[in-house]
């Protein structure tokens, strides 16, 4: 390159590759320019292309090497960094660019199915629309459907397919002469074909390159023949056989006199000639029951396809308008109008016309009539559950469900279980005052009244239930619909309500039903609550509580929360008022237990952290460890709180001390034991109520007990709650109820570490108890669950084992591969011996250099971006600053005009003065 200006190194450049100088072509050499010339023209702009990348130095950059050794070819040695650079900001203009400008940019996707945005449709009609879309598109290809019986036919070579025979010249000819080989292949075939002929090959003459070749492959035309050959000698011979096996049938009938006078004496009697032989044989009643059953199965009605399954949706529209079409029937009947005719025929034809009665008719008839409507589910798909029954089975089964509902009872009392109560989520505040009820009682309840409906008219028959039913918004509204119907038909009346709003039969019912699970835990407080507790009814109602809490919990259990919430606070009031007063309010009543013990049986009470378990967890350990006993009352209570928790433990086994140390305070209290004072009492328990004034009378009175011959009967927890005076039969039912918690807690708790250290004392207490002073039956008990206490410490301190250090192999002492440097080359001096650190420094040595490459990328992206939004911050600030200008000159022009007029009005004014 030679020296001088940029300019002048351009000039000399041109002038040596020929390309200045010469003069512009004339309009004549235009029009007849040739299309060499355009040949020419991409020479010259190469030559100018090249002639500017080596005016530019910036262009291309050389890497110097330290060694270079000629004819090796290094990549990377030279650069185009501007082309590169160039090349980056392209690519990210169509990468990081487009999706910088669609950052924030909301999709634009448009749903254009068949009637997906037409709230006209049906779901049929747009089922039947996409229906129609795709056969007309499918009806598109059906012009090369080979099934089709139109016109086409294939062809091969221009000869149809249809006329060609398949066993054409494969060796399957039939011999007309001889028909003992019909159906075989011949024997030229077989030497072709098969494995046979290899030496004959030779001898008749063949050439000796022919006989090395490979046997030629057979077509599938030849294949195919060959399997049918084969096909058909298989049938020949079956037929054969066949025929053989119906001679030898044929002759054995014919020689079947002469057997037959072989094994059978001769008759005394000669039969007539005329008789058949199968009547001779006594075979005609077993020919005639065959035939008969013959012709039976020829006139059997064949299979029918059946209706397809209907949808959750079908079912439950259905069913609300069989329960409406009732009800309407019902009010007609019951204002003494004619039946709906329509109705009746819809439903069977002549169903709706009454028999005549008869002489002897006792007018009993009337489930017989209605049977097709009493014995329907009334239930949909979806809600059916598990333990709710069908209408049917609460109207029809009456009886068997009360039975059902006592034996429930006696379960529920045998195991000191009962059903719980609600909480809500409030602040935790320490409130002074009267206590609050968690649901509020009506005018019936608590006024003393019976609180069971009677549902029955003057003339003690039972009243019709109605069909259809409003959906109830609050509990009052829900007590003015259940107030003159029985306890047993309250269930029939929720399901009745849940089948007629169901979510998928209208936009406000899933609300509705949402209402109705929080009205039912309301309703399960108020037949809870005393002096009158309806528990049968209470099970009868769990069910749909269930099922309406698995379709709805979030809802439920924000219910279920705030009756928790109210019940903390209750107890904080009692707590507040004094512990040990009689009128505070402590322990939780019926009510409150029913509560509990539902969501026990509603929630998973296994799960580490639940919303709605946890918090009740948290509240009958503040019951049990914060509450006072005070009366036997509290001590049922506890009692039953200690078998809530092991309902809910019974799976996870947590540890719950709360539970056993007030289950060995109830021994305390109720068994006569050596101990005066709280002193003598072995273990660590608190035992803060032993011995005191309000404690001492629940203590078991050896005489009353003695007189009163009493023994260990199921605890009437319900009685006991409830306040009445109780007596010693009581005293000793919480003692063997206390000693079995005891023992099941054991089972529970055998596997954690403390268990001696817990158990131990427990043990003791239950040894020092005066069991000569208890009945035979509670003192068996006693001597019992000694027995398995003793048994399991005894297994526990054989499995225990003392503390020792943690076993291991011994630590080698650590060697090391020295490390040897033969050379001062870097190849050599980055290798290691060892293969895995060799391998694992190369991995360290890839990770740096793809981490600089990455952050040199990031970089790289950062800068496009950071210039990005600098030409829009100067287009925004361009745009302002012409805004800007507009207002001022705007201003200006308008500022300039009022000085002027503010002008004009002085000289006008210095003229008037003038003159």
């Amino acid at each position: 390159m030679g020296k001088g200006s940029q300019l002048t190194q351009l000039k000399s450049a041109i002038s040596q590759a020929g390309l200045a100088g010469r003069p512009p072509p004339s309009k004549k050499r235009k029009r007849t320019q040739s299309k060499t010339d355009q040949a020419d023209k991409d020479k010259k702009a190469a030559k100018l292309k090249e002639i500017q990348q080596k005016l530019n130095p910036f262009d291309v950059k050389v890497t110097k090497l330290k060694h270079d050794v000629g004819g090796r070819k290094i990549k990377g040695v030279m650069g185009k960094p501007a082309q590169s650079r160039q090349a980056g900001i392209e690519e990210r203009k169509h990468t990081l660019l487009k999706e910088y400008e669609t950052k924030n940019h909301a999709g634009g996707i448009v749903d254009r199915r068949f009637g997906e945005n037409d709230p006209s449709m049906s779901l049929e009609e747009r089922m039947l629309e996409r229906f129609t879309k795709e056969r007309q598109r499918t009806s598109k290809g059906d012009l090369f459907n080979l099934e089709d019986d139109g016109d086409m036919e294939l062809t091969h070579y221009g000869q149809s397919l249809s006329k060609l025979d398949d066993f054409e010249d494969v060796g399957l000819e039939l011999d007309e002469d001889e028909e003992e080989t019909r159906g075989q292949i011949d024997s030229e075939t077989v030497k072709a074909v098969h494995f046979g002929g290899f030496e004959d090959e030779d001898e008749e003459g063949g050439d000796g390159e022919a006989s090395l070749l490979p046997p030629r492959k057979k077509s599938k035309a030849e294949v195919m023949a060959e399997v049918m050959a084969k096909s058909k000698e298989h049938k020949y011979r079956r037929q054969a056989e066949k025929e053989e096996d119906e001679s030898l049938r044929a002759q054995l009938d014919d020689d079947f006199d002469s057997l037959r006078s072989l094994l059978y004496s001769a008759p005394t009697q000669p039969a007539p000639a005329d008789k058949p032989v199968s009547e001779l044989l006594g075979t005609s009643e077993r020919d005639a029951e065959y035939d008969a059953l013959i012709r039976a199965l020829a006139f059997e009605a064949r299979a029918k396809p059946k209706d397809r399954t209907k949808t959750e949706e079908e079912l439950a529209l259905e069913e609300k308008v069989r329960l409406e079409e009732k009800e309407r029937r019902r009010v007609r009947r019951m204002q003494g109008l004619d039946s709906d005719g329509s109705g009746e025929e819809g439903e069977g034809g002549r169903r709706g016309k009454k028999r005549a009665g008869g002489g002897d008719d006792l007018e009993d008839d009337f489930y017989d009539e209605m049977g097709a409507e009493w014995g329907v589910g009334g239930v949909g798909k979806g809600l059916r559950e598990e333990g709710v029954g069908s209408a049917s089975e609460e109207e029809d089964g009456g009886e068997e469900a009360s039975a059902s509902e006592e034996e429930e009872k006696s379960d529920e009392e045998d195991e000191g279980e009962w059903v719980s109560d609600d909480g809500t989520d409030e602040d935790e505040e320490v409130e002074e005052g009267e206590q609050e009820d968690l649901v509020a009682l009506s005018k019936t309840k608590s006024s003393g009244k019976n609180g069971k409906n009677n549902s029955k008219g003057d003339n003690g028959k039972r009243k019709e239930l109605p069909y259809t039913f409003p959906a109830p918004e609050t509990h009052e509204k829900f007590l003015e619909i259940v107030e003159d119907i029985e306890d047993e038909d309250v269930p029939t009346v929720i399901q009745r309500i849940r089948t007629l709003y169901h979510p998928s039969l209208a936009e406000g019912n899933k609300f509705k039903l949402q209402a109705l699970s929080n009205v039912l835990i309301d309703h399960i407080l108020y037949i809870t609550s005393p002096p009158d507790p309806r528990f049968p009814l209470l099970s009868a109602l769990l069910p749909h509580l269930a099922a309406l809490t698995q379709q709805y919990p979030i809802p439920v259990a924000e219910h279920f929360r705030s009756k928790l919430s109210l019940m903390h606070k209750n107890l904080k009031r009692g707590l507040s008022s004094g512990s040990l007063d009689p009128s505070s309010k402590t322990w939780p009543g019926l009510p409150e237990l029913s509560l509990l013990r539902v969501i026990g049986l509603v929630w998973p009470t296994s799960d580490m952290k639940h919303p709605v378990v946890s918090p009740a967890r948290l509240l009958m350990g503040a019951y049990l460890g914060l509450a006072r006993v005070r009366t036997l009352a509290d001590v049922a209570s506890g009692l039953f709180l200690c078998t809530l928790f092991l309902q809910y433990e019974a799976r996870s086994k947590r540890f719950v001390p709360e539970a056993v140390n007030f289950a060995i305070n109830a021994v305390l209290h109720l068994a006569p034991s050596g101990y005066k004072d709280v002193k003598d009492v072995p273990g660590w328990f608190p035992c803060l109520d032993f011995q005191s004034e309000l404690c001492k009378p629940l203590m078991i009175s050896h005489k009353q007990v003695k007189k009163l011959g009493l023994e260990v009967e199921k605890p009437d927890l319900g009685r006991m709650l409830v306040g009445e005076v109780l007596s010693e039969q009581e005293k000793v039912d919480l003692l063997a109820l206390a000693l079995d918690l005891l023992g099941r807690f054991a089972e529970i708790y055998k596997g954690i570490e403390g268990f001696i250290e817990l158990y131990d004392p427990i043990l003791q207490v239950l040894e020092h108890i005066e069991s000569h002073r208890l009945p035979q039956s509670l003192k068996d008990r006693l001597t019992k669950s000694i027995d398995m206490l003793t048994r399991i410490l005894k297994f526990s301190r054989q499995a225990r084992r003392p503390l020792q250090l943690q076993a291991h192999k011994p630590i080698p002492i650590p060697s090391y591969v020295p490390k040897f440097e033969s050379s001062s080359s870097n190849y050599f001096r980055n290798r290691d011996p060892d293969h895995e650190r060799n391998e694992a420094a190369k991995l360290r040595r890839q990770y740096k250099q793809e981490k600089k490459g990455a952050l040199r990328e990031l970089r790289k992206d950062a800068r496009f971006l950071a210039g990005v939004q600098q030409m829009e911050q100067m287009e925004k600030d361009k745009r302002y600053g012409q805004r800007m200008k507009q207002v001022f000159g705007s201003i200006e022009s308008e500022r300039a005009e009022q000085k002027a007029m503010e002008r004009e009005k002085k000289r006008e004014k210095k003229r008037a003065e003038k003159k």
